[in-house]
């Protein structure tokens, strides 16, 4: 039996004021795992299109999309789940201020937090390079296949 092709997501890098934005990864508390917001993107939309809605869903800010920035792989064996994520550099339009009563529609985020680079590195997250290419110098960059923890 051939298994699935991988998933594609995107997801956007977005600093403000020296913080970047990010979400929990899964519903319920079910892990303590963070990631840039983002998610699957839909067939007859762009990139950058599927990435503005999925931000504005997860997190009711709407953003700029900028220049992609990683590629990252994601594999998670034990569930036969293998994801492609594309960052993009992205930038807020309006306030950074998420309303805490947000309701994602898919009712998986449910936490957001913007974080500095001394604070990112004190919370887990994905990718392990995240931090290097939020605050690092903007080379687009690809990471190999990773295995997905909660």
């Amino acid at each position: 039996m051939q298994s699935q092709s991988p998933r594609l997501a995107v997801r956007a890098i977005v600093i403000h004021q020296g913080r970047l934005l990010m979400v929990n990864a899964y519903p319920d508390g079910q892990s303590d795992l963070l990631c840039a917001p983002g998610g699957g993107v839909e067939r007859g939309a762009s990139l950058p299109d599927n990435l503005r809605r999925e931000v504005f869903e997860e997190t009711g800010l709407n953003i700029t999309v900028g220049a992609p920035c990683l590629v990252n792989e994601f594999n998670d064996p034990e569930r036969d789940f293998h994801q492609v994520d594309i960052y993009f550099h992205c930038t807020l339009n309006g306030s950074p201020d998420i309303d805490p009563d947000w309701q994602d529609c898919d009712q998986i985020v449910s936490q957001w937090h913007w974080l500095d680079r001394t604070a990112l590195a004190h919370h887990r997250h994905k990718p392990d390079s995240l931090a290097e290419v939020a605050f690092g110098d903007g080379a687009i960059t690809y990471d190999p296949l990773e295995r997905l923890v909660r």
